[in-house]
């Protein structure tokens, strides 16, 4: 645990609540999208309470954040059942869990015997985690356990009541417009609010102006490019964040040898906005080597528009595919070669 986690009284009051929740065991008549907010007091925006556990398998409270989280929260369940992790670790969300023992940390036994609690039996143990895009989930943080608090509290408010009136969580009228628990005067109350699921913010995009010349020199290129951005499945740990993150492999080849051109290796943090803005430098630095393309092939959404602006500069088309043959072949060849393990 860090300087920044929660401090014991905190933790108390989590593990306190959790068991109220298990008590009143709302996943009994409330469903994933049975959502409302709840705005903390100086927020920018509301977190988002779902809870987990009407199929009997997974028990918890999720917290998604602010406007982002709700847009990857609907994503999600529309993606289903094409929902793959990569896409569930990308939303910012919080969740109070409750997990068999083996899902026990040394970390989260080590403030369960502070507290003096044991726990015993399948899905009786509570887990706090922390999920930020392109993170391995991570111990909660002091302001990450306040949100925490505040949404369990709220639940406890707002569950009972739901069971006797389905309505006041109906969609109304309004698009995008949700019951959000306010604190007004020291006392929590009900409002609507609508919901703005904003466009991702401008990227700034990093450029190497002496390769985009070499490359553009190079043009028109006789070459069909697959590039390819995936997240890898095993989390890292630098030093110089203390929270493990999972690589992205970034990949160019060639669509008819199926010759790997270049493969690097890109890191999610601080953000990944950070990661992005640096993808049309790296692979426009790859290009310049000596690979002109004259169409650009890619799966990803993202990746088709970060490589855009690229493509209009090189004058070259630029493709979304189902598949790409080369790349899908050598990510099938490392994945055996790591006995199964990286994507």
């Amino acid at each position: 645990m860090s300087s920044t986690s929660p401090t014991l009284d905190e933790w108390k009051r989590l593990y306190d609540l959790m068991a109220q929740v298990k008590e009143l065991a709302p996943w009994e008549w409330m469903e994933e999208d049975d959502i409302f907010g709840v705005q903390l007091p100086g927020a920018k925006e509301p977190g988002f309470v779902s809870v987990m556990g009407m199929l009997g398998e997974h028990f918890a409270v999720a917290v998604y954040q602010g406007a982002k989280g709700l847009g990857g929260f609907w994503r999600m369940q529309s993606q289903d059942p094409r929902l793959t992790p990569e896409f569930i670790l990308q939303i910012p969300q919080l969740q109070a869990s409750f997990e068999d023992r083996e899902m026990i940390t040394k970390e989260d036994r080590e403030v369960m015997k502070k507290l003096g609690l044991k726990f015993r039996g399948a899905n009786a143990w509570p887990q706090f985690r922390s999920y930020r895009p392109g993170c391995f989930p991570w111990y909660i943080e002091k302001e990450e356990a306040e949100m925490l608090i505040c949404a369990l509290e709220q639940l406890l408010d707002v569950a009972p009541r739901f069971r006797e009136d389905p309505s006041i969580l109906a969609p109304t009228e309004v698009e995008h417009e949700y019951l959000v628990r306010v604190n007004q005067n020291g006392k929590w109350i009900d409002s609507l609010q609508q919901v703005t699921f904003r466009e991702e913010k401008t990227l700034d995009l990093l450029m190497d102006e002496a390769a985009l010349e070499r490359l553009r020199k190079m043009m028109p290129g006789n070459m069909t490019l697959e590039i390819d951005l995936s997240m890898m499945s095993e989390p890292v740990q630098d030093k110089a964040y203390e929270r493990p993150f999972f690589p992205f492999l970034l990949m160019v080849a060639d669509h008819e040898s199926g010759m790997i051109l270049g493969v690097d290796l890109l890191t999610p943090l601080p953000s990944m906005e950070s990661m992005w803005s640096e993808v049309p430098a790296v692979v426009v630095e790859k290009l310049a080597e000596g690979f002109p393309p004259k169409e650009i092939h890619v799966k990803d959404d993202m990746l088709y528009l970060l490589l855009q602006p690229v493509a209009e500069e090189l004058g070259c088309a630029i493709k979304k595919q189902s598949r790409l043959k080369a790349i899908d072949r050598a990510k099938r060849e490392l994945q055996n070669f790591m006995g199964g393990r990286g994507f």
